[in-house]
């Protein structure tokens, strides 16, 4: 059944004999370059806005101090190395791509619905890469919730082997302690971050079965 490759196939050339794999995988890449036309608009949108500063307990008591080459470091490390597992295996592939998708849209509407103004002391992340995207411009109120956080915590959940797992759940920890240090987000950001890539996983897994 064409349901069952992302339990059997570990090759592409397998998985996409399967038009369900082939539809899932134009489609998800359709929304996915979708999604960056759309997200510069939003964020310039959000940023405009003005927004609620929260009293962070733990945000007033750790120093703000610049992490931007760590931070740059681990995540684009873990995300190549998540590109490598999704080529390694096409049903890690299906199941990232649209539980990060759906991840997305439960971040926009969140920003959206909860707006926020950037923490005292933040202190911006000096990061190459999302400034090809974004222009100079620095967005600071793509709040609730962390997309760096609920990116790693994702790529835990897709990933098959143990090791893996473990490479990207420590990233994951680190990634959220630094974020805190260096002021860019809330914690109830970092907090909520694993709990809405949990859903969008769970919601993909839920749909590929019974599709």
């Amino acid at each position: 059944m064409e349901k069952d490759y992302d339990k059997y196939m570990v090759k592409w050339k397998d998985a996409w004999v399967y038009r369900s794999f082939r539809t899932r995988t134009i489609f998800g890449l359709i929304c996915l370059i979708a999604l960056g036309i759309i997200l510069p608009f939003f964020f310039n949108s959000i940023e405009a806005r003005k927004g609620t500063e929260l009293n962070d307990f733990l945000l007033y008591v750790l120093p703000a101090i610049d992490l931007s080459i760590p931070i740059f470091l681990i995540l684009y490390s873990t995300a190549i190395f998540a590109l490598y597992r999704c080529y390694k295996d096409p049903s890690v592939f299906i199941i990232f791509l649209w539980s990060y998708l759906i991840m997305n849209l439960f971040r926009m509407i969140s920003i959206y619905m909860f707006p926020l103004e950037a923490p005292m002391g933040l202190i911006e992340i000096k990061d190459p890469i999302i400034h090809l995207f974004y222009g100079n411009k620095f967005i600071t109120k793509d709040l609730l919730f962390s997309g760096h956080t609920a990116t790693l915590f994702l790529m835990f959940l897709c990933f098959k082997r143990r090791n893996d797992k473990i490479i990207a759940l420590v990233a994951f920890f680190l990634i959220a302690i630094m974020v805190l240090i260096q002021h860019v987000h809330y914690t109830v950001d970092v907090i909520v971050a694993p709990i809405i890539a949990f859903i969008s996983y769970w919601l993909i897994k839920f749909f590929l079965v019974h599709t």
